[in-house]
C-alpha cells in the first residue's frame, strides 16, 4: 500500500503538526476553545503542538504518522491532488496504560516541566497563547478529569486515545483506522482496554463501533453560552478468534 503507518519521529513533527492543524480545523472542540478566528495564531499553535510531541516522544508515547511511500495521485470532488512520497497524511497519538495507584515516575515529572517551560517560552515569543481561551481550556480539562475518575474503572489503567486526526486528501483510504488499529492490535495482546473522548457525534460514533469502542457517557463543556459536547467511548480488549 502506498500509504505505510510508523512511529513519529523527532523528523517527522513539524508535518505532523501541519497535518494536525488542517485536520482538526472544523473540529468542535477546537472552534469552541479557540472561538474568536481574529485571535488565532496559527504559528504559535503549530509551536504549541511542537512542543507536546516532543513531550509526547520523550514519554515514550504510543504515537504514529501515516506516511506516503510513493506518488499518489487523484481526484475528489472534481479537484486533483498529489502526495508526494514522505508526505505525512495522519496522526495517531495515545498514552500508554498507567495503574490507578501508581506514582508519576521523575522522569515524566521532568518532562512535564520541560513542556510547561517550553509553552511559557512560546507566551513570550508570540506575545500570548494564539487565540486560546484560557478558561474554556481549564473547564475542559476539569470535566475531563471528572470524567476519568468516574468512567476509568480498569485499575490497569486504558490506552488513551489523545487524537487521531488524517489529512482531507487521505480520507476515505481507511488510514484512520489503520492508525487506531497499530494501538488497539497492541491493547488486544496485552489484555488491556482503550479509552477516546470525541468532539464529533456523527459519523465518528458509528466508525468507532465497528471498531469495537461503545458509548458509555456523554459529556459537556459549557462557558458563555456555549457548549461543547465530548462523546465518551471505552473498547474493551478482544480474544483472539
Amino acid at each position: 500500500m502506498a500509504i505505510e503507518i510508523v512511529p513519529l519521529t523527532k523528523a517527522d513533527i513539524p508535518s505532523a503538526v501541519e497535518c494536525v492543524q488542517k485536520a482538526f480545523s472544523d473540529d468542535p472542540y477546537f472552534r469552541w476553545a479557540f472561538n474568536d478566528p481574529s485571535k488565532f495564531n496559527t504559528q504559535r499553535n503549530a509551536a504549541s503542538l511542537a512542543a507536546h510531541f516532543q513531550y509526547g516522544l520523550s514519554c515514550d508515547c504510543p504515537i504514529s504518522v501515516a506516511k506516503v511511500t510513493c506518488s499518489i495521485s487523484d481526484q475528489k470532488v472534481d479537484r486533483d491532488f498529489n502526495l508526494a512520497p514522505g508526505s505525512v497524511v495522519g496522526v495517531g497519538w495515545w498514552y500508554s496504560p498507567q495503574a490507578a495507584r501508581a506514582s508519576q515516575t521523575w522522569s515524566i515529572w521532568a518532562q512535564e516541566w520541560l513542556l510547561s517551560f517550553r509553552q511559557l517560552l512560546n507566551n513570550i515569543r508570540f506575545l500570548g497563547r494564539g487565540g486560546l481561551n484560557v478558561p474554556r481550556y481549564w473547564i475542559w480539562k476539569q470535566v475531563q478529569m471528572e470524567a476519568h475518575n468516574t468512567l476509568w474503572t480498569d485499575p490497569r489503567g486504558y490506552y488513551f486515545c489523545n487524537m487521531v486526526g488524517v489529512s482531507s486528501q487521505a480520507r476515505g483510504m481507511g488510514v484512520g483506522k489503520r492508525l487506531m488499529e497499530s494501538v488497539m492490535e497492541k491493547a488486544d495482546r496485552e489484555g488491556m482496554p482503550c479509552y477516546l473522548e470525541s468532539s464529533k457525534g456523527h459519523p465518528n460514533i458509528t466508525i468507532y463501533e465497528k471498531m469495537g469502542f461503545e458509548l458509555i457517557k456523554e459529556i459537556q463543556c459549557v462557558e458563555g453560552g456555549d457548549v461543547c459536547k465530548l462523546y465518551c467511548m471505552i473498547r474493551n480488549p478482544k480474544a483472539k478468534s
